[in-house]
C-alpha cells in the first residue's frame, strides 16, 4: 500500500487590504515569570528528560504563547505545559530492532508520573494536546514506538484500553500539514482496525468493551465482564473509520477509503439505533443480553437507564447526525441534577440513585469529576455548538464549564492537576499520591487553542477561527508563535485596539502577515500566504 501524496491546492490570493506586517507580539517574560513560580512550589521527586531548571527554555522553544486579563486561566494554561513537559521520557526497550540493536530508546510521554511504561487510554488526549508543540518528532517518535515497539509491530499493551489513535493521529496532520507522516502509518492503521475488529465486535456490528479497558472502572452502567456496548469504543471506532478513509484518500487509495467510510456509516447507524434512549434522550449503554452475540440488528439487552458523560462522547466524533433530535442531550449538561456541579462535569448524572455510591479512593467513575472526561465533553460541545443547530447550549454554557475546569486545578492554594476530583468540594480523591501527581490524562491547551480562541485545523490553505469565548466576556487576548502547516500563527482579540496597538477587532496573522480581520468576536476565516 505505497502511497503516493497528492500536491496541495494552489493558495488563495491574499487581499492587499487585509496583509501588512507584524513582529511577534508576545515575549516569554509570563511564561518564564510562571514557570519560576512552579518550580518553587515543589520539590521535583520525579524527574525525567526535563528537568524543571531546563522547563522553562524547552517551553520557550515549543508552545505557544498566551495571554488574556484572567489570570488564573493564563496560568493554568503555562501550567500544564509545564507538568506535560514532566512526563517526557525515554522509553522501556520492548524488544531489540534487528536493523538498529543500538539505537537508544525514543522519547516517549507518560500518564503517570512514577511509571516508565505509557498507558493506552490516554493516548489520543496525549496526541490532541501535543499537536501544538513545536517539535513534531517528539510525538512521531512516540506514535512510532506505540506501533513498531515489539520488533517492528505494535506494542502488545496499545489494546489493553480503548483509544482513538487514527482519529487523533489525523487531527494532528490537519495542525502540523505533515500528512506524509500519517498516511507513511496507514497500514499501521488499517491493521489495527482490523485487529479491534476481531477482539471487540459484536455480530450485530457494534463493538463491546469493559468499563476498565474504558480506563473508566467501577461506573453505574459498567462491568469488568460483562460485554456491554459502550457509547465509547462505538465512538472511538467511528472515529478511526472515519480517520483512516481520511488519509487513505489523502494516499489515492480509494478502496480503503471507501471502505472505511462504509464502516463509519454503518456504526454510525448502529449507534444510533442502538445507544439512543428515546424516553431519556441520551446516549446510554447498552447492557449485554442473553442474546446480544446473536446475528441479529441490534442486540436484545437493556439499556442501563442511566446517563453518563460518556452519552457526549458521540459528538466528539461528530456522529450524531444533525437535526434528529439528538442535540437534546444536552440540556443536561448545565442541568444541577444532570451534569453540572460546583467543580465540574460530573461523569454520571446527580440525580441517580447510585451517584457516588461506589466508594472513594478505586478510581470510581459513577460521578466524580475526571479532567479525562472533562476534556472529551468540552472537546464534544464545541462541535455541537459550531456545528448542529441546537438551542439545548450555548458558548456561555461553555466557557462556565471551561472555567469551572481551571478553577478545579488547585490543591493547598496552589496549581495542581490530578486524577480526579469530588464534584462539590474540588478535592482531589488521590491527594497527592504518586501516582496521581500531575497526572496526564487530559487536555487543557488544547481547550484554549481550539475551543476559547477557537482555531479550527483544516486539511486546505485556509485559517479558520471560531471563538467560543462569549461577547462581553474579555476585552482581548493573545494567542501567539503557533505553528500551523509550516507557518507561524497569531490570534489576536483586542476590542478597542488600545492593547496591542494594531487595530480594534479579531485579527489572524501568519508569518506577519494580516490574512483575516473582524471587528467582532465571530467566526473569521483567511487563506495562508
Amino acid at each position: 500500500m505505497k502511497a503516493r501524496l497528492p500536491l496541495l491546492a494552489a493558495l488563495a490570493v491574499l487581499s492587499p487590504s487585509l496583509g501588512r506586517a507584524a513582529p511577534a507580539v508576545l515575549t516569554p517574560a509570563a511564561l518564564d515569570r510562571h514557570v519560576a513560580k512552579f518550580n518553587a512550589m515543589e520539590d521535583e521527586p520525579v524527574v525525567n528528560l526535563v528537568p524543571n531548571a531546563e522547563a522553562a527554555a524547552w517551553l520557550r522553544a515549543n508552545i505557544p504563547l498566551f495571554e488574556c486579563p484572567d489570570t488564573d486561566v493564563e496560568e493554568i494554561y503555562f501550567f500544564r505545559w509545564w507538568a506535560l513537559r514532566k512526563h517526557l521520557r525515554r522509553a522501556p526497550v520492548v524488544a531489540a530492532s534487528a536493523s538498529q540493536p543500538t539505537a537508544p530508546p525514543p522519547q516517549v510521554f507518560s500518564e503517570f508520573i512514577n511509571r516508565a511504561e505509557p498507558v493506552s487510554s490516554a493516548l489520543g488526549h496525549h496526541l490532541m494536546e501535543g499537536r501544538w508543540l513545536h517539535d513534531a518528532r517528539l510525538q512521531d517518535d512516540y506514535v512510532r514506538w506505540w506501533l513498531h515497539s515489539n520488533d517492528g509491530t505494535p506494542h502488545a499493551r496499545l489494546h489493553h484500553y480503548s483509544q482513538w489513535l487514527a482519529d487523533a493521529l489525523y487531527q494532528r496532520a490537519l495542525v502540523t500539514g505533515d500528512t506524509p507522516f500519517v498516511v507513511s502509518l496507514l497500514d499501521e492503521l488499517v491493521a489495527d482496525y482490523r485487529q479491534w475488529e476481531k477482539e471487540k465486535q459484536l455480530p450485530n456490528g457494534l463493538f463491546w468493551q469493559f468499563d476498565v479497558r474504558d480506563a473508566m472502572e467501577e461506573s453505574i452502567s459498567g462491568s469488568r465482564t460483562k460485554k456491554n456496548i459502550r457509547p465509547t469504543i462505538n465512538s472511538y471506532m467511528f472515529g478511526n473509520a472515519q480517520a483512516i478513509a481520511a488519509i487513505a484518500r489523502l494516499a489515492q487509495h480509494r478502496e480503503i477509503a471507501d471502505e472505511f467510510s462504509a464502516k463509519a456509516a454503518t456504526l454510525r447507524r448502529l449507534t444510533q439505533e442502538t445507544l439512543w434512549h428515546a424516553e431519556a434522550k441520551f446516549f446510554e449503554v447498552r447492557l449485554e443480553g442473553a442474546g446480544s452475540g446473536a446475528t441479529t440488528a441490534a442486540p436484545v439487552g437493556e439499556l442501563a437507564h442511566v446517563r453518563e458523560s460518556i452519552g457526549f462522547i458521540p459528538w466528539y466524533f461528530k456522529l450524531p447526525e444533525p437535526g434528529r433530535g439528538y442535540e437534546a442531550a444536552w440540556a443536561q449538561f448545565s442541568d444541577d441534577e444532570g451534569f453540572r456541579a460546583p467543580f465540574g462535569i460530573t461523569t454520571a448524572e446527580r440525580r441517580h440513585p447510585q451517584f457516588r455510591t461506589h466508594g472513594t479512593g478505586t478510581c470510581e467513575w459513577d460521578g466524580a469529576v475526571w479532567p479525562f472526561a472533562t476534556s472529551q465533553t468540552l472537546t464534544a460541545l464545541a462541535n455541537v455548538l459550531r456545528d448542529y443547530p441546537q438551542q439545548a447550549v450555548t458558548s456561555r454554557d461553555y466557557f462556565d464549564a471551561f472555567r469551572t475546569y481551571v478553577r478545579s486545578h488547585r490543591m493547598n492554594g496552589k496549581p495542581y492537576i490530578g486524577e480526579y476530583l469530588d464534584e462539590k468540594t474540588g478535592a482531589w480523591l488521590k491527594g497527592e499520591h504518586p501516582r496521581s501527581r500531575w497526572y496526564h490524562h487530559s487536555t487543557f491547551a488544547d481547550l484554549v487553542i481550539g475551543g476559547v480562541v477557537g482555531l479550527r485545523p483544516r486539511g486546505d490553505a485556509v485559517v479558520a477561527v471560531h471563538p467560543l469565548l462569549p461577547a462581553n466576556t474579555w476585552d482581548w487576548f493573545c494567542l501567539d508563535d503557533v505553528r500551523y502547516h509550516g507557518r507561524t500563527l497569531t490570534i489576536l482579540w483586542d476590542r478597542d485596539g488600545r492593547r496591542y496597538g494594531r487595530g480594534a477587532g479579531l485579527s489572524v496573522w501568519a508569518d506577519g502577515i494580516r490574512i483575516a480581520h473582524t471587528s467582532e468576536l465571530r467566526p473569521v476565516t483567511g487563506a495562508l500566504p
